[in-house]
């Protein structure tokens, strides 16, 4: 690209107000001020600018961006910028959240429930996962809801019947759905909310009493996160603002009368640890890629090389991937994996 100027579309500079909020000395779970630093990181999956730290609370375990980044920060980071680099190998890695298998998987999870009435899938997107859901659930009435306009073209593919655009929490939006539903789904959803606590509690406002509650989310105790660090793909900085761990949530949703019906690692866990290691290393070690907030773009023979060696590294990625998935059976059952499901029972009163 020819630009000779940092996109104006950053709020710069990177460590002024306008992008980080103040550092909390507390956590946001419990309010303990013993706080230890896990990392400090840039972006490395979309090579955007800015410094993010992630530190982990002592005494609960609750993992969470310190500081965090302002609704302005935040807006940035999630939106798609025209000639933005985007890394092929991490992104399949990525995708292997979502892939038909998994979403399969996580509806027939339901089915010893019986077949809900409806059904709200909470940070939905392009409402893939209710359209999979729908082969094990034909007459269930799926809504969604999403933070941008997905959710509006989802109901225009008819995935799902009814959109509501905003977070769950956003006053407007809970009182269109509350008392509704007789599942909502979370997956992979509260480790990008700003106070996952409250979106707990408004997703079970918008249960039926004896509604069921569906969470799959990433653990900050799997052995992989300690292990490799900054390198770890599931930390995501900085769009992934809170870790929780699986003690956490269920005390939660105990405390509001909840029962837990299911918890634990073995069919949530996303065989990637390894390839998505791989992945981040391999871009990182090349030579920096065109970007649109870049000074001087780099010299056509450093994006060629950059180009070249991207396609040499893919069967280290693949090799990776292999890896993960001999692996796989051993993760599922070990402190390696690295996330979890839990389904709980809203109380009939």
């Amino acid at each position: 690209m020819s630009a000779t100027a940092p996109d104006t579309a950053f709020p710069a500079p990177h460590g002024s107000a306008r992008v980080h909020e103040p550092r909390r000395p507390d956590c946001p779970w419990c309010g303990s001020a013993r706080l230890r630093t896990r990392l400090r990181t840039g972006d490395l999956r979309r090579h955007r600018p800015g410094l993010f730290t992630v530190d982990e609370c002592r005494d609960c375990g609750h993992t969470f961006q310190n500081p965090r980044l302002t609704p302005e920060g935040l807006a940035f980071y999630r939106r798609a910028v025209r000639g933005a680099p985007r890394d092929p190998a991490t992104e399949r890695v990525l995708a292997l959240h979502s892939v038909r298998r998994r979403r399969r998987a996580t509806a027939r999870a339901m089915l010893p429930y019986g077949e809900p009435e409806s059904w709200l899938d909470v940070g939905t997107g392009l409402a893939r996962f209710p359209d999979t859901a729908r082969e094990f659930f034909p007459y269930t009435a799926f809504d969604g809801t999403d933070l941008t306009t997905r959710v509006e073209r989802a109901r225009e593919l008819g995935r799902i019947e009814e959109a509501h655009v905003g977070p769950l929490t956003d006053p407007g939006v809970l009182a269109r759905v509350a008392g509704r539903y007789d599942v909502v789904s979370l997956l992979h959803h509260l480790e990008r909310t700003t106070d996952p606590r409250a979106e707990l509690h408004a997703a079970l406002d918008a249960l039926r009493p004896g509604g069921h509650l569906l969470i799959e989310t990433l653990d900050p105790r799997c052995v992989y996160a300690a292990l490799f660090g900054r390198w770890w793909l599931p930390y995501d900085q900085p769009r992934r603002l809170h870790l929780l761990p699986r003690r956490n949530l269920r005390e939660e949703l105990e405390a509001r009368g909840c029962e837990i019906v299911t918890a634990g690692h073995r069919a949530a866990h996303v065989p990637h640890d390894l390839a998505g290691l791989t992945a981040l290393a391999l871009s990182h070690a090349l030579p920096a890629p065109d970007t649109p907030w870049r000074a001087i773009p780099p010299s056509p023979a450093d994006q060629r090389l950059r180009t070249a060696l991207l396609r040499a590294g893919t069967p280290l990625v693949i090799a990776g991937a292999l890896a993960d998935l001999a692996l796989s059976p051993l993760a599922r059952h070990t402190p390696l994996a690295n996330s979890y499901r839990v389904i709980a029972r809203k109380p009939n009163h």
